[in-house]
């Protein structure tokens, strides 16, 4: 792998690492601390998530239009700012607008990191991403372990903790991405001509990520209505965090071993997604009868050998889509349609949860995981026919 794109994977680990002193956890702080109801609690990272979209809108076209370094920065400055504010401010409703900011910078961050990936090593194919992905579930496993050890003490210094990490990415960014170069030039996912137009092509991807989103919708419940599940069934915080320890271990430590059976059973991105899509629904099938931690274990470790095929393979199949000059507004599109279903998810989930239980919310969830594979099912059918259309022209 090329240095910079090292500087890229230290960047990502530091990030991921201080926000997940505090993602994990948010719902209980909300819900626990604050003294709002679940459905509350979902609307607050609604509007988190909300302003993280607009981030990955702008940020990725901010890569296209100033580069990679300065959009990077600017994100964050801005969230940096946000996170000094919550170490003093951090009641009701400070935390709100303060957490809106925090999404927002952060959302400038994440496409333009992930479009100066895939442009530094573009012969690298999803090799590139899927190292950045190892870089931010190390981060969750770190930031996850340390920060449910140091909630139990006082969530200020969670907030404290984040800040301090922030500032450390501000320092790898100014030292290490001002002379980072990028290369452009994608190859589409059908590695068909480029008589396919950039409309084909986002509808393609927008087709696909309609999926994407219901995936993080269902996935997003680990982090809200399973939380809080898990207390109802008086499962210690210090437990329920080292769920997220062991899902960002598996990753780093499982990535070496199923990245050939990937390459083996998934001879393309489509499929690959489909059979992670699949390994999902049977993690909430487990979860709709689960009482005691390992079996939430076992759900989660099930649920993470299913994020290892979906999550890298979504922005693999965006920076092969990319027309040369939009990478960094494609990875903008895949970025923020996570984050609309880590919008949607919170919300959803707690006013199912609320009104009804834990496993009519699972089954719903199922639902969803299998129309998210009849969207994957679909999108590159038009990209199919006019490669087809442009080879018979040509002949």
């Amino acid at each position: 792998m090329p240095k910079s794109l090292w500087f890229l994977i230290i960047g990502m680990l530091v990030n991921v690492t201080g926000a997940s002193f505090l993602w994990p956890l948010n719902t209980i702080y909300i819900n626990e601390h604050l003294g709002k109801s679940l459905s509350v609690a979902g609307v607050v990272l609604m509007l988190n998530s909300a302003a993280s979209v607009v981030g990955n809108l702008l940020g990725g076209t901010l890569f296209d239009k100033i580069g990679g370094y300065k959009s990077i920065l600017s994100g964050i400055i801005i969230t940096l700012i946000a996170l000094v504010g919550l170490v003093f401010f951090h009641g009701w409703p400070t935390y709100v607008v303060l957490l809106v900011v925090v999404g927002f910078g952060s959302g400038i961050v994440f496409p333009s990191m992930y479009a100066m990936a895939g442009s530094v090593w573009p012969q690298g194919g999803r090799k590139a991403f899927n190292a950045m992905y190892v870089a931010q579930n190390a981060g969750v496993a770190i930031g996850a372990a340390v920060g449910g050890i140091v909630a139990s003490y006082s969530f200020t210094y969670i907030f404290l903790a984040n800040t301090i990490l922030y500032v450390i990415f501000l320092l790898i960014a100014i030292f290490s991405y001002r002379h980072i170069s990028v290369t452009v030039g994608q190859t589409n996912v059908l590695n068909e001509a480029g008589s396919i137009g950039h409309k084909t092509k986002l509808t393609a991807l927008l087709i696909l990520c309609t999926g994407y989103v219901l995936c993080w919708v269902a996935y997003v419940q680990w982090q809200t209505t399973i939380a809080t599940h898990t207390r109802e069934l008086n499962i210690p915080l210090s437990s329920y965090s080292l769920l997220w320890t062991i899902n960002g271990i598996l990753i780093v430590v499982g990535q070496p071993l199923i990245v050939p059976i990937i390459q083996k059973v998934a001879k393309t991105l489509k499929v690959q997604v489909l059979i992670g899509t699949v390994i999902f629904v049977a993690s909430f099938v487990i979860v709709v009868n689960a009482t005691t931690f390992p079996q939430f274990l076992t759900a989660m470790v099930v649920l993470t050998i299913g994020e290892m095929f979906v999550w890298p393979a979504i922005p693999a199949v965006a920076s092969h889509l990319a027309p040369s000059g939009k990478e960094g507004f494609y990875q903008g599109v895949v970025n923020s349609m996570a984050t609309a279903g880590k919008m949607i998810g919170p919300l959803f989930g707690g006013v199912i949860f609320d009104a009804f239980n834990m496993s009519t919310l699972c089954y719903l969830l199922i639902g969803l995981l299998l129309f998210s594979m009849c969207t994957t099912w679909i999108y590159d059918y038009k990209l199919k026919e006019k490669r087809q259309r442009s080879l018979t022209i040509s002949k």
